[in-house]
């Protein structure tokens, strides 16, 4: 099995390294913090922290003071890794900066190119292990309008992606943020992704590319494209606080998710497919949080050529003490949708804990 593995998860990533856009660095939209993910990562138009920089940068103007962020989960039954680390600080009463990491890697991954000899003998000792990892580091600024209501923010992405010793490949974009706040708690948000297009350069190592070649007929024959592109994406949001009383307030919220190409979503044109996500947030005096999200609808087809709709319900529990916060996602409750279920747990610090 960790044999099939091996070819599994070098030819997939080898297969990204041609120009297929629709599915260019994906990792990349995963998402990052417990508490959005537990709301179907509806907060484009309510997120107002650290976590800003990856959701909507025009949310870190929200910040008063240095906050971090960490996240670990883990997918594919533990064979993948996905970790994130993030930073903010204000710059002044206008302004923020912020800074976010991503790893999502497979690790101790077999690498048995070299298992026979060119005697035709099993050797063991010839077997040696690597991982493929992609790295997304973005660099966020953020500032307020004259109006003070509405904010922007600016991403620069640097993507890193690694596969071993057999290719790599560096990548650049930009995303673009805005948000509105209104006096009666109204806010709308909006998140225009790899807005620049994302461009990924490919270096394949062809003296370690000769090495698979002929491992799957068929396959792996040819050196792959150099280059990939991601095309755009935008995530528009509208969301509204409702203080029941004193102790209880609800925040409800509503994205839709358009990408530029034809694909399962929800609602699909050969324009672009657009995809709702409804989350729920349930705060008593803002230390227990209850969390509930639905989204990634997809219509997937069944081996009879039938459509079936599915859903991807998430669930969520978030616990605030003074300025530390931990928050926990279980997400696809129920096995409603081809995504497995995953439990993620985050962690924020606000630096004025110190003080």
């Amino acid at each position: 099995m960790r044999f099939l593995r091996y070819f599994v998860f070098l030819f997939f990533g080898l297969s990204h390294s041609q120009n297929n856009s629709k599915y260019s660095n994906e990792f990349m939209n995963i998402g990052v913090d417990a508490s959005s993910i537990s709301m179907s990562g509806a907060v484009t138009s309510s997120v107002d922290d650290v976590n800003s920089g990856y959701w909507n940068p025009a949310g870190l103007t929200a910040i008063e003071q240095g906050e971090i962020s960490l996240m670990h989960s883990n997918y594919f039954a533990n064979i993948a890794n996905y970790n994130y680390i993030a930073y903010a600080k204000p710059i002044d009463n206008q302004s923020a900066i912020g800074l976010s990491m991503i790893r999502f890697g497979v690790d101790d991954i077999l690498d048995t190119t070299q298992l026979i000899d060119d005697q035709g003998n099993i050797n063991y000792d010839r077997i040696n292990l690597f991982s493929a990892v992609d790295y997304g580091f973005i660099i966020s600024y953020a500032r307020k309008m004259l109006t003070k209501e509405i904010s922007y923010g600016i991403n620069t992405k640097i993507i890193r992606r690694i596969i071993g010793d057999f290719a790599s490949s560096w990548g650049f974009g930009l995303d673009i943020g805005l948000q509105l706040k209104t006096s009666n708690n109204w806010r709308f948000g909006l998140m225009a992704r790899d807005i620049s297009t994302t461009y990924n350069s490919w270096s394949i190592n062809e003296t370690r590319l000769s090495d698979i070649q002929n491992a799957i007929e068929g396959q792996n024959q040819d050196v792959p494209n150099s280059t990939e592109v991601t095309i755009p994406k935008i995530q528009l949001g509208i969301s509204k606080l409702h203080n029941i009383n004193y102790d209880y307030r609800l925040l409800t919220s509503f994205d839709l998710i358009m990408k530029f190409e034809q694909n399962n979503n929800l609602i699909s044109t050969e324009f672009v497919s657009i995809n709702p996500a409804v989350g729920l947030e349930l705060g008593y005096t803002d230390s227990v949080f209850l969390r509930l999200g639905i989204g990634n609808f997809q219509n997937e087809l069944d081996f009879d050529n039938s459509t079936n709709m599915t859903f991807q319900p998430n669930f969520g529990l978030g616990f605030k003490f003074n300025n530390l916060e931990i928050d926990y996602a279980f997400t696809d409750v129920g096995d409603q949708s081809v995504a497995l279920y995953s439990n993620i747990f985050s962690l924020k610090i606000d630096f004025d804990i110190f003080r």
